[in-house]
């Protein structure tokens, strides 16, 4: 078989029940309205970094247990011993570089809401950035976010197109739930 052009070629052979196929039909473009789920998504992308993706798909329920649930106040409070316990975890990345990046960027999403009542307004308020900007705004405020995980956020979270080809299905029902990229005349 040909290597697929693109994420929806690559899932359409997949069974219903693959953990790409559930993502790519079910998350991916979608647009995300918690904060502590964009958080979420954030802190997978960073955890892909040098790995492959369905390394963080089998292990994002085990993400989910060892960060409290994404909640981004019990995670910007993390103190050393959460530190060690996460490094111990086999469930998930075990880096230490991505670890307190997802701590730093707890604290620092808590800040900008703060100054902007959600995480979501800060990333609205952005909109519609070119990804150069975006990338810059990211690395500036985040830690741990290059072009390709602040890239691939953005697109996962529906801040920027192409998560989908045209052709796909799933490509229809991620324009219609997200107003963002309805024309205004």
């Amino acid at each position: 078989m040909e290597k697929p052009n693109s994420y929806c070629e690559f899932v359409a052979s997949l069974d219903k029940d693959n953990l790409h196929r559930i993502y790519h039909d079910n998350q991916y473009g979608y647009p995300i309205h918690s904060d502590d789920e964009l958080f979420c998504r954030l802190i997978l992308e960073i955890n892909q970094a040098g790995l492959s993706w369905t390394t963080i798909l089998k292990k994002q329920e085990n993400f989910r247990k060892a960060f409290s649930n994404f909640n981004i106040n019990q995670v910007a409070n993390y103190t050393d011993v959460d530190i060690q316990r996460l490094l111990s975890d086999t469930g998930i990345i075990r880096n230490k570089l991505k670890i307190n990046a997802t701590i730093f960027n707890a604290k620092k999403i808590i800040e900008l809401q703060k100054e902007h009542g959600s995480f979501k307004n800060w990333l609205d308020q952005q909109f519609p950035l070119q990804i150069e900007d975006w990338v810059k705004l990211f690395k500036k405020t985040f830690k741990f976010t290059g072009g390709e995980i602040t890239k691939e956020f953005l697109k996962s979270t529906g801040y920027i197109p192409g998560a989908h080809i045209s052709t796909c299905e799933t490509n229809k029902l991620v324009l219609i739930s997200n107003p963002m990229w309805i024309k205004k005349d």
